[in-house]
């Protein structure tokens, strides 16, 4: 199932919020998010149908391996591009939304040229 930025921005947030709490639940995504309870919940059901998420009765949300593998390249396209940005002079919060904007929309080729790139600098 193909899956859209949105989709991949729930996915991500999910993945971040697991690193930082035992179980994150709906009412943890709204509150990252920004978004309301309706809309977290929406996305939440079209994640679990298209076999991204799975929802514990007691509605904690997990990964599954396929949520997990575009969380996180989503993830470390978040990272390395915000990185590569603040190096380049940009203010942090300005890299973030922008690698944030970039992430969603860069072929699989071009970051991978970047991470070579970035790699060779190290």
């Amino acid at each position: 199932m193909q899956i859209q930025e949105s989709g991949e921005m729930y996915l991500e947030t999910i993945y971040i919020l697991s690193k930082k709490i035992p179980s994150v639940r709906s009412i943890d995504v709204c509150e990252h998010m920004g978004y309301s309870k309706p809309s977290v919940s929406r996305a939440v059901g079209l994640l679990k149908n298209g076999g991204f998420i799975t929802v514990s009765g007691d509605g904690y949300l997990s990964l599954t391996e396929a949520g997990l593998e575009i969380a996180e390249k989503m993830y470390e396209r978040h990272t390395i591009l915000a990185d590569l940005l603040v190096r380049l002079g940009v203010e942090p919060d300005v890299a973030a939304e922008d690698a944030c904007k970039i992430e969603h929309s860069i072929s699989d080729a071009s970051f991978e040229a970047i991470k070579k790139y970035i790699s060779k600098l190290q």
